[in-house]
């Protein structure tokens, strides 16, 4: 592992992945974020079903979460992030989105669209769909009036009940080759914190994906999601020892090496650590709420964290 800079592939989509890698964006130039393509809703979902590109939405906040923290970066983060409000067809899209959907327009080389963004908003590090195949998500729940089949990211997302199974469609896309090749080089690698079933999950599901995970001899870090909120729009749903259940069912050879986990998901009693050790990590358990909104990932705070866990791992 380098000593000055560890290589880092965080896995994620969505809010959570953003507030991960605005973490390591000050720690480490060589990060690669590895994004869920199942996005069927709003601007991303528009975008996909009249182009049947990519959705873009999740590697636009990517994106935006990688831009250097300087007035050029954070202008462009802002300008990308930027949603039309009109009362004609662009309505509600976002201006990132329309630039990756432009480029993808005119060539077939959709990393190679990302990357071109990538540049002219100077990101740390790169970002990669996980997949060059727009997928969906399949969910069967079990609730009170019976099973339900739910299919989207969305629709997987808020589904209330207990979970029974989850697919991708297609079932088995091709990996993204260039996530292949990160993973073979990273020092470690990041999982969550996320809408657990639309935008962790997925990265699992992918069988191919999941072997080079399983595979890799990169240190590996699980970082679990905050309590729900009662008015949430997405259903968190599930303790952390049943995420961490989830994802063993679909990748039983998984070895962790970390767990984080805020003080506020810890019940008192020693299941969750015990699971932890059960698959070769260890719990930290540490404070990686904001202050003014329990329910969401303080990037500095995280930060602080992980500069602490990379310092000490190059010490032993």
């Amino acid at each position: 592992m380098s000593k000055r800079t560890p290589k880092v592939v965080a896995f994620g989509g969505g809010h959570g992945l953003a507030a991960t890698l605005t973490a390591l964006r000050d720690i480490t130039p060589t990060i690669t974020a590895v994004v869920t393509v199942a996005d069927n809703g709003g601007s991303s979902g528009r975008i996909r079903e009249e182009f049947n590109f990519l959705p873009p939405g999740d590697l636009r906040m990517a994106l935006a979460a990688l831009c250097s923290a300087d007035s050029w970066g954070q202008s462009w983060a802002e300008i990308i992030q930027h949603r039309f409000s009109s009362s004609g067809e662009l309505n509600g899209h976002s201006l990132g989105n329309l630039l990756m959907a432009a480029l993808w327009d005119s060539s077939d080389d959709l990393v190679a669209g990302i990357d071109r963004v990538g540049e002219l908003l100077k990101i740390v590090g790169r970002v990669l769909p996980m997949s060059l195949d727009p997928l969906d998500i399949e969910g069967v729940f079990e609730t009170a009036d019976g099973e339900i089949v739910v299919r989207g990211q969305i629709e997987v997302a808020t589904a209330h009940g207990r979970l029974k199974s989850l697919k991708l469609h297609p079932a088995n896309p091709v990996v993204t080759p260039q996530v292949l090749t990160a993973i073979q080089e990273a020092d470690w690698l990041t999982f969550g914190p996320g809408s657990w079933f639309s935008s962790v999950m997925p990265h699992f599901l992918l069988e191919d994906l999941a072997k080079a995970i399983a595979a890799s001899k990169a240190k590996k870090i699980m970082i679990l999601n905050l309590k729900e909120r009662a008015d949430a729009d997405e259903f968190a749903g599930n303790s952390p020892e049943e995420h961490i259940q989830l994802v063993l069912s679909h990748l039983p050879t998984l070895k962790l090496d970390l767990a984080i986990a805020d003080p506020s998901i810890i019940d008192g009693s020693n299941g969750l650590a015990n699971l932890v050790k059960k698959v070769g990590g260890e719990l930290i358990i540490h404070n990686v709420a904001k202050d003014t909104d329990q329910n969401h990932h303080d990037s500095i705070k995280m930060s602080s964290l992980f500069s602490h866990i990379f310092a000490a791992t190059l010490l032993k």
